[in-house]
């Protein structure tokens, strides 16, 4: 964007103050656009990866916020999620439950996909068909799905074999996004080469880990709202170089993995640094599964769970942008109470007599190189061990190496490992990868506990409200327990945007790691 205007006050003012950072502009929002900014113009967006997926541009096989981001802005889902987690109108207008396994869907009338070709039910149960029935990681979330059918020109019913209480929040994410099922089925498009949905925009060109530029979808429904006439994306991989675009103003937003970035920009003029919560959050892999290992002993394993400091975590390694978690991300409603769990108010005198009675005096912990705050939280993990007497070695690799030696090997290779999860959009969502039976790539740190299993599908079948809330409560107590993947702190997002070019629309929460959530709300000033 070649515009400058000032947009608010705090451009007006000068630069970003950490204080800023946090500042709701309204209940729920970091910042909202500013309805008076009448550009219709360019915004450039650098991010720090590309989407990478196995199965290429298909977003139902996509498994990283990076991906869901990108694809968000040429698909749409049948629902959106709201600041609160709340559910909003997407291509459904309204849904109806008629019983706990019924939902009834109406379609917005009008949608077209980018190709002119208007969206029908059809597409809608061949869609959610193809996800349910796939190989995607999505599909774990919609076990639960029976049947799905037209069941008039713009309706569409699904019937569940029962009660899930996510099952709005699953459709709410990229993976669920409605396809262009006609032409799939006829062979005319490839989802894994070519992206054609209802969404703002399409893609006009992709270079792998270099860029991507999006035109207006001349098609969307919502045409009349979407100002931005078109998106560069810039993939940059140093973090400095994202900051340093921020600052000279040649990006209008970015993404940072870095907390620090949130006092790195502070006094940068016409610029604002926010800092996203998140249902992301840390953890720390146990391996219990080596054989011979002390930490197939459930005591050792819950022994170093509770010499660990989650509120020192998120203080020290996290500048105190994150927040101590259980299983249930703590930023979502119905979510555990940290200070409860087992580990937390388990008395810590015993923690090293039991470590010492069993041996363990020497762990490796491993990380990968590129996320960096593994390396911050490892450093403080290390000081936290070795106050009950156990040294730790920080065992640094390349993402590669990582994958191998934590998911693909049987047994895993390592003692100790860090790592993060998506928390999605429900206190129960997650939990399923507590389960090495659902997901097999845990099965080589991890055992099957029954009655972990029992909980996790409880959780996620029992209807918001009081018994709801006392079985997650049980939930993480059971996975503090057991200590064979340990959540720790959330992972915090810092986005940083230029005020005077842009005046972006971002929730204070995020659900789903989506940066570019809301974009159609985006505003620029007018040209000069």
């Amino acid at each position: 964007m070649t515009v400058a205007a000032c947009l608010s006050l705090a451009a007006c003012g000068g630069g970003a103050s950490s204080d800023d950072a946090t500042r709701e502009e309204a209940d729920g929002y970091l910042a909202v656009a500013d309805d008076s900014a009448t550009g219709a113009g360019d915004v450039s967006i650098q991010l720090d990866y590309d989407s990478v997926e196995a199965g290429g541009l298909d977003p139902q096989t996509a498994t990283t916020a990076r991906s869901w981001s990108l694809m968000s802005l040429t698909y749409d889902t049948l629902v959106e999620i709201g600041p609160d987690f709340e559910f909003d109108p997407g291509l459904a207008t309204k849904w109806e439950t008629p019983n706990p396994t019924t939902y009834v869907f109406t379609l917005r009338d009008g949608v077209k996909f980018s190709n002119g070709r208007p969206m029908t039910a059809d597409d809608v149960v061949d869609s959610l068909e193809r996800l349910i029935s796939g190989q995607g990681v999505w599909a774990i979330q919609l076990d639960s799905v029976k049947s799905v059918k037209a069941t008039g020109d713009n309706e569409v019913t699904v019937s569940l074999k029962r009660p899930q209480t996510a099952f709005l929040a699953t459709l709410a994410n990229t993976p669920a996004a409605i396809l262009p099922m006609k032409e799939i089925k006829a062979g005319s498009i490839d989802p894994a080469k070519e992206m054609v949905g209802t969404g703002p925009f399409v893609v006009e060109n992709h270079r792998q880990d270099v860029s991507w530029s999006f035109a207006r979808n001349e098609h969307y429904w919502d045409a009349d709202n979407l100002k931005i006439d078109s998106l560069d994306v810039e993939i940059v991989g140093q973090e400095s170089t994202r900051l340093a675009a921020i600052r000279d103003g040649s990006a209008d937003f970015a993404f940072f993995n870095n907390v620090d970035s949130l006092d790195l920009l502070t006094g940068t003029n016409n610029a604002r640094a926010v800092n996203q919560q998140n249902t992301d959050f840390y953890t720390l892999f146990v391996n219990s599964q080596q054989k011979g290992s002390a930490l197939a002993n459930p005591d050792v394993r819950f022994a170093l769970n509770t010499a660990l400091d989650r509120q020192e975590l998120a203080d020290v390694a996290l500048a105190g942008h994150a927040l101590p978690t259980g299983v249930s991300p703590t930023t979502l409603p119905d979510a555990c109470k940290v200070e409860d769990l087992p580990s937390e108010t388990a008395s810590a005198d015993d923690t090293e007599k039991v470590l010492e009675d069993a041996g363990v005096d020497d762990l490796n912990l491993m990380i990968y190189s590129s996320e960096p705050a593994l390396g911050q939280l490892a450093q403080v993990i290390q000081q936290q061990l070795e106050a009950v007497g156990v040294t730790v070695t920080i065992d640094k690799v390349d993402d590669g190496t990582y994958d191998s030696r934590a998911f693909a090997k049987q047994p895993a290779d390592f003692d100790l490992a860090l790592y993060w999860f998506a928390g999605y959009g429900d206190a129960s969502m997650v939990s399923k990868w507590w389960n090495p039976e659902v997901v097999p790539a845990h099965a080589g740190f991890m055992g099957a506990d029954p009655k972990l299993n029992s909980l996790i599908e409880k959780a996620g079948s029992t209807a918001a409200g009081k018994e709801r809330a006392a079985t997650i409560t049980d939930l993480c107590a059971r996975v503090d327990q057991n200590s064979e993947i340990v959540p720790l702190v959330t992972r915090p997002s810092v986005l940083g945007y230029r005020t005077d070019t842009l005046s972006p629309t971002l929730y204070s929460n995020e659900g789903y790691g989506n940066v570019l959530r809301n974009i159609v709300d985006w505003r620029v000033p007018a040209g000069e």
